[in-house]
Parts: structure tokens; sequence; C-alpha cells
């Protein structure tokens, strides 16, 4: 359990207090002044001290000045007398855990508040043994990530059910095992199953299991996710997409922690750590009918919401540089680095598929890549279409001389070329004005101002 050192001046109520903590498994010392307990405290080493604030000499308010000052992760129990809380709140003031009353009438008082000290102890060493443990695919530095990876790094070293919201490929999964590496559970097992990849049958009996002669096929006992979780870490990913009677049978295991196995009659509990995950609008799903919102609420005991790769600028070179070692190491080819030119077309692209979308983008441009340098031209391939086209690009297209027999086409007008690009780029970004604009490196109201000018209001480019 934890070592702690009790401070009294008085011989009984010390013997009293050891033996009771010895009987709980706590590791036991003891000091008979505030000066010899520090004395102890800077020769050993403590997880909490339960000191007596009215003593001779250093009384405990003092001791636990110098504790807070030179060891603030050792926790402070103080005891005072009958009459004098106010001594107690300045205490707690000071930075006490929390405090006891003489006479001690209840021992399982003073267990239980000696063990939830001892347990903020261990909770505080585990988040600070954590706190350089960054997950790379989750941030690179990114301001609008810092208050994402805090708020990871927060709730991992609790049990509170997560949920993680945001666009499909911002890396939800990444996010949920690396909430399971900073917990306390990161020695048992990190079970994932997509919600969205199963029917309802067979995703009920993937959850549960099932025992023999369930159902047709049904040969042999099988033990469910749930129950392979164990210990560890559970994550529901898509979980907007469940089916309504799924959904009644996950509430009642979140609620109850424990289960039965399709077929069976036994209950088995459910200890496990919950992280679940949408990209779906599961207020909007709710009002649709199709999310229950008792579910919504047991799901939502911790929400964070994972920003898309467009709003991450700072992270994407960095990202892009690991995801392209990784390419080559799968496909077995020396490293390649990313030049200016590809680099500047990361920069343009919108990356609606997020960092999935960038991760194949990199493996294709690994693929194709003749030297060791990843060009423009390795990313710029048929069908990748990384940002849509620019006006810069359509009017070199449109101006290139036709394969005639080595005869110069005849130039058209710039008025026709522009025209072009405006069309290109509404029928490529399905006529939305914002992004056309972006793509063509214009504002909206000139956007505007030109569809107006072309004739192009009634005429929305066909697909």
């Amino acid at each position: 359990m934890a070592r702690v050192l009790v401070v009294d001046d008085e011989a009984g109520i010390r013997e009293f207090l050891s033996e009771a903590l010895a009987d709980d498994d706590h590791e036991v010392a003891v000091a008979a002044s505030g000066e010899a307990a520090w004395a102890r405290l800077e020769r050993e080493g403590f997880d909490l001290v339960l000191t007596d604030l009215s003593m001779p000499g250093m009384d405990g308010l003092e001791l636990l000045r110098r504790v807070r000052e030179a060891q603030p992760e050792v926790e402070v129990v103080v005891i005072t007398a009958h009459g004098k809380v106010d001594s107690a709140v300045e205490a707690m003031r000071l930075g006490a855990f929390d405090y006891l009353q003489k006479p001690i009438g209840s021992l399982a008082e003073l267990r239980l508040l000696v063990r939830r000290a001892a347990e903020r102890r261990a909770l505080r060493s585990f988040r600070e043994a954590h706190v350089g443990r960054d997950e790379p695919e989750l941030s690179h530095g990114a301001a609008v990530m810092r208050p994402v990876i805090d708020a990871l790094r927060k709730v991992a070293v609790t049990d509170a059910t997560v949920l993680l919201v945001g666009e499909s490929g911002t890396g939800k999964e990444v996010a949920a095992r690396a909430v399971h590496r900073w917990s306390r559970r990161e020695a048992g097992p990190f079970v994932a199953v997509n919600c969205a990849a199963l029917s309802e049958s067979l995703l009920e009996s993937e959850l549960f299991g099932h025992e023999r002669g369930a159902f047709t096929g049904a040969a042999t006992r099988r033990r469910g996710r749930i129950e392979l979780a164990q210990g560890g870490t559970f994550f529901l990913d898509e979980v907007g997409e469940l089916a309504p009677g799924l959904q009644a049978k996950l509430l009642r295991v979140l609620q109850e922690r424990s289960f039965e196995r399709v077929g069976g009659g036994q209950t088995l509990r459910a200890e496990v750590r919950w992280i679940a995950a949408t990209n779906r609008d599961l207020p909007a799903e709710i009002a649709a009918g199709r999310f229950r919102e008792d579910l919504f609420h047991r799901l939502a005991v911790f929400p964070v919401v994972l920003p898309p790769l467009r709003e991450r600028h700072e992270d994407l070179e960095p990202l892009a540089e690991r995801l392209l070692a990784r390419a080559c190491a799968a496909l077995g080819r020396r490293p390649l680095r990313i030049d200016a030119s590809a680099r500047a077309l990361l920069h343009r692209a919108r990356w609606t598929g997020n960092v999935r979308e960038l991760a194949n983008a990199l493996e294709r441009a690994a693929i194709l890549a003749d030297g060791d340098v990843i060009t423009a031209a390795d990313l710029a391939i048929p069908g990748l279409a990384l940002a849509g086209p620019t006006l810069g690009a359509v009017l070199s297209a449109a101006s290139a001389p036709a394969p005639t027999s080595g005869l110069s086409a005849e130039p058209r007008p710039l008025v026709d070329l522009e025209r072009d690009a405006i069309e290109a780029a509404l029928r490529f970004h399905a006529n939305n004005r914002t992004r056309a604009a972006e793509a063509l490196g214009i504002g909206v109201r000139t956007l505007y101002d030109k569809i107006k000018r072309y004739g192009l209001e009634d005429e929305p480019p066909s697909a």
C-alpha cells in the first residue's frame, strides 16, 4: 500500500494510529515531534504524513509548510483537537489533503481517509511518470491540439468513459490507444470493435460472446470481445452505427457493468474502461430518433473533439515525414525525403480524408518516386486531385499546344481561359463557391462577381 509517517507527541496516539494503519497493510513509521519527523522525511521516502497540529516546538502547520515546499508530492493529513477546526481549515488552505478530529472514534474513517490520500499520491506519481509519453500521430506542436492532448492525459489516469468525436481519419483510434497507454490499465488488453463493420447479429456475438447451440452454427462456446478486454480498455469505434437493439444492450452493460453471453444465463462482470468514437453528430441522431439519448449520456462522460488535419497546419509536415518513413519501411525501400515543391502541394490540399488520406497519398508517392526525393509530380498523380484545380494550373493546361502535327494551336482569349478555370473549379467542388474560390486563389466576393459576369449563375456545372 503506502509508506506512512505518523507524527504525534503522545505515545498512546502514535501506537493507536500505527497499529490501525499497519492492519491495513501500510508500512508505518513514527516520530514524536515535528523536528524528528522532518529529519526522517529528509532521510527517507514517504507517501503520506499523518500529523497532529498541536505539538511543542515545530507544530503540524510548520511541518506541513516544509513538506509542501520541499516534497510537494507527499500527501499530508492533519489531526486537530475537537473545537479547533479553524486550524484544520488553515492546514487545508496550505495544501493538506484532509483532516481528522480527536478523539478518533472510527477506524474505518481513518483507514478510508489514508487510503484515499495514498491513492491520490500514486495517481500523481503515475501522471508524472507518463508526462513525456506523446503519441506522434496525435500532435507535433499544433496549437489546436494542445488542449486536446492535455484533456486526454488528464482523463487517461481515471476510469471515466471517453467519447471521441471527429471526422473520419482524424485519428480517433490513435487517441484511444494513447489513452490506454497513459492509463493504469496499460498492461491490460486494448480491444477494438468497429460497430459499422458487422451486421447486428454478428456484432452482438462479437461483443458478448455466445454459448454452444445459441444459434445455428454455434458449435462451441465463444468468449466475446468485452470478456477478452477484462482489466483493459474496450474501444467502440463508429458507435453511432449501432442498431437500436444493440444500443439498449450496450446501455445495460454500461449501467450495470455486467452482461451475459448470447444464449447463456451466467452473468459476467464487464471490468473494462470504455472509449467510444464517432464521426456522426449524435445529438442530431438523437433528434432524428436513431440514437438513444440515455446511451449518449453514458458514453459522453468525457467528450473530446479531434480537429481535422486542415486545422493543424503546424503538424502537417512533421506528420507527413513520419507517415512517409512508415510507408517506406512497409514497402521495403530506403528512406525518402519530401522536397519543397511537394511540401507546397501538401499545404494546398484540403485533406477531407484527414490523416488517413495523407498517409495514402504519401504511400502512393513513395511507390512512384524514382529517386530519393518525393516531388510534387509524385504527389500530383492522376485521380489524386489533392486540392482541386488552381487558376494557374487550369490556365496552363488550357493554353498548352494541341497535339497537332507540329503546328502551334491558336492562342485563346484570356477571358475564355478564366471562364474555363472557374467552371472547372465549380465542377470539381460540386458548386461549393467557398472551396472553389480557395482553389482558384481569389476571394469569394470576386468569384461571385466573375460568375455573374460570365453568366454562370443559372448554369451550375454538370457532374
